[in-house]
């Protein structure tokens, strides 16, 4: 075992993670748990009852609202422990409640808009094509996923985060013609206002075509190594290069038109009825859980694919692990996961993994400076 992190270190990342994996899976069986009770129980014709005098297609829009306000009321005490509390007893959340719940009402403003117009279309779509609703609604579906994918950075991303150029003139440059490397046309490099929430450090790939984006964390600027965060920048371009947003928003396309396939395969003209609504989130819970194991190995060869590019970008090694020991560092990732939780969970490789790559990159470049 390398010796990175110290025995300390690793047990810290330990205390920190084993309970808010215990508080997901809480949270998992209690959403399925809600969702049986309003398709299976009173509960549910106590909820649709006063929808009752309602269109079918006012009332699945309605429904769905009412069904996504329940559920997240339900959840927020857990969600508040786990997202809120426990993360400024931390040190990580530089939050009040109150911007947190703001945070929290924007998220569920969102899903309500979006799911009761997803769950009116299938209902409409339902009753007037009983037969074959599932083929336009899979393409609609499909489409609404690659629609997202434009509008969400320009969008959906301001609603949570300020976002502006990046002013340090020298450290732009430097990026701009690390992104010609790459061969990949950069729009924005653009520095996100994280602070305000986390002293957590990030970047991320955000977008398709002409929304497409680099986001860097304010925090991560504050580190007086540019070398570093030219790496991790370095990274987010590999994703660009290799076009895994564009991979993985076909895989959701194709994901949610296979949904759909599944939901008139299991309820068919049910559909029809805004009351199966608890129904079918609770197969698409099923296919999420299912989806998560192959959904993480395919995040985690794209990530690994992403290191070695910022690797070849750079040249610079050195840089590439003194990145990730930040980054391991001031997020606190977990360097140990339990076996079952990295193979269901872990969209990225854990921090040693990281960086046993680059040594390995690195001995199998020695003519590369460090």
């Amino acid at each position: 075992m390398n010796d990175e992190f110290s025995p300390e270190e690793r047990a810290r990342a330990r205390t920190y993670h084993r309970p808010l994996y215990l508080a997901l899976l809480v949270d998992v069986a209690l959403a399925a748990g809600l969702l049986a009770g309003l398709a299976w129980s009173s509960l549910g014709d106590w909820l649709f009852s006063p929808l009752s005098s309602l269109s079918p297609v006012a009332a699945a829009a309605a429904y769905a609202a009412l069904v996504t306000v329940f559920s997240s009321l339900v959840r927020t005490p857990l969600a508040c422990w786990r997202g809120w509390w426990r993360e400024r007893k931390w040190g990580f959340s530089t939050q009040g409640a109150g911007g947190w719940l703001a945070d929290r009402a924007k998220g569920l403003a969102v899903s309500v808009v979006l799911g009761a117009g997803a769950w009116a279309a299938a209902v409409a779509l339902a009753r007037a094509l009983p037969g074959w609703w599932a083929l336009p609604a899979g393409a609609a579906l499909a489409l609404a996923v690659l629609l997202l994918s434009f509008v969400a950075p320009v969008v959906l991303e301001p609603l949570f985060n300020r976002f502006r150029p990046l002013e340090d003139e020298t450290l732009a440059a430097r990026l701009r013609r690390l992104s010609e490397r790459a061969g990949v046309p950069v729009r924005e490099v653009l520095v996100a206002d994280a602070s305000r929430r986390t002293t957590k450090v990030n970047a991320y790939v955000s977008g398709i075509g002409r929304t497409r984006r680099v986001v860097v964390f304010d925090n991560l600027l504050r580190t007086e190594d540019p070398a570093a965060v030219e790496a991790v920048v370095a990274h987010e371009l590999g994703h660009r290069r290799d076009g895994h947003v564009a991979k993985l928003t076909l895989l959701a396309m194709a994901g949610a038109a296979a949904a759909v396939l599944v939901l008139w395969a299991a309820l068919g003209t049910r559909v029809a009825d805004p009351r199966t609504l608890p129904e079918v989130l609770l197969l698409l819970l099923a296919l999420e859980l299912a989806a998560l194991a192959p959904g993480a190995w395919l995040s985690r060869r794209f990530e690994r694919a992403a290191d070695r590019c910022s690797l070849e970008l750079t040249g610079q090694p050195a840089a590439f692990a003194r990145a990730h020991l930040e980054l391991a560092r001031r997020n606190l990732s977990d360097l140990e996961p339990p076996r079952p939780v990295y193979l269901l969970r872990f969209s990225h490789p854990t921090p040693p993994e990281r960086l046993a790559l680059g040594r390995a990159w690195s001995a199998a470049h020695p003519s590369v400076v460090a």
